[in-house]
């Protein structure tokens, strides 16, 4: 065999050899390729409500399980609404409490073991629905509950028995203040209120709107920077699309700053404190007193109440030890009455 010959051969045999090594490589990072999406994807599921992983079902029949992140969730409706003995309407500031408060409860009263209901969207929508007959529309479903209780800020406990929809006095138990939530390493090094106002950081905010503490969280940015300062963020950013406004609060915050889709927002801390509790990647930064807002929560049963005894009940078991501790687990205080 020629010499020619022999070097075509060799020629086509390391031609042959690379495209088989380049095949590999492309394989190989096709695979990579897939396993990481498909790691990202599991990750970014984990990051969508609900956090609590059932505990926040108080049924002791679920049937069917169908929860789905990001689609059929339903987050902030617990229980069974048919066959319910108790029916909570619980401003939305604290669900993440509602899951030992009601155990606790559960067990002191085991008559009602298994058949509470509660909402915890935030406290004007719940007042709206009240006004509506207790009808809600989720999606493509319709259902109608009854509350015996609501909970509240004070001011908003005071309006619904200002117009004949609960008996009073609106009754106090804990107390809670402001928070700046971020993602956990705080990549925008966000350290006060004055670092929102910045151009170029992206914010999460309640809606003053629908949601009680946003007009708290307007004052506490007043007291930091003036009118100015609440311009800057519920104005001109707003406007430019650098503020975002949620329509409940505590589940869009953390879950923009997981998504990476804000760089900070304004919640209650014990919102925070509930996030990094839970092993989520979220932090926050404390406000000074002197910058800050407190929030009276308070309770009154409604004078429709299907269940007014098991409403009272619950409305006194919310001073209880066993209630309170649980409320300053994380980071509530108890209410004291000013002199």
């Amino acid at each position: 065999m020629s010499s020619v010959i022999l070097g075509r051969l060799k020629m086509v045999a390391v031609r042959s050899t690379m495209r088989r090594m380049l095949s590999m490589a492309a394989l190989a990072c096709a695979l990579s390729g897939a396993v990481l999406a498909s790691a990202e994807s599991a990750s970014q599921e984990n990051l969508f409500p609900p956090w609590s992983h059932g505990a926040n079902n108080p049924v002791k029949e679920r049937g069917l399980e169908f929860t789905v992140p990001e689609v059929d969730n339903l987050p902030d409706f617990h229980g069974d609404p048919t066959s319910a003995k108790l029916v909570l309407f619980v401003g939305g500031n604290y669900f993440f409490a509602m899951a030992p408060l009601v155990a606790e409860f559960e067990r002191q009263h085991p008559e009602l073991d298994g058949k509470i209901y509660y909402e915890t969207i935030p406290p004007g929508l719940l007042v709206e629905q009240i006004k509506k007959n207790g009808t809600i529309t989720v999606g493509n479903m319709t259902w109608t509950v009854h509350a015996d209780v609501y909970a509240a800020d004070v001011s908003g406990v005071d309006a619904l028995i200002k117009d004949g929809y609960a008996k009073g006095p609106a009754v106090p138990y804990v107390t809670n203040t402001l928070a700046i939530m971020i993602p956990k390493g705080n990549p925008a090094h966000i350290a006060s209120l004055n670092d929102l106002g910045k151009s170029g950081v992206r914010l999460v905010m309640p809606n003053p709107a629908f949601e009680g503490i946003g007009r708290q969280i307007k004052q506490s940015l007043a007291k930091a920077g003036g009118d100015e300062l609440v311009k800057a963020v519920y104005d001109t950013k707003v406007k430019n699309g650098e503020t975002y406004l949620t329509r409940v609060h505590h589940r869009q915050s953390p879950l923009y700053l997981m998504l990476g889709r804000a760089d900070a927002g304004v919640t209650w801390q014990s919102e925070a404190v509930f996030q990094e509790e839970a092993g989520n990647p979220i932090s926050h930064v404390a406000i000074p007193d002197d910058q800050n807002a407190t929030a009276i929560y308070a309770v009154a049963v409604l004078r429709a109440a299907p269940h007014p005894k098991a409403g009272q009940q619950w409305a006194d078991y919310l001073h209880s030890p066993k209630a309170i501790e649980i409320f300053e687990h994380y980071g509530f205080k108890p209410y004291a009455e000013k002199k």
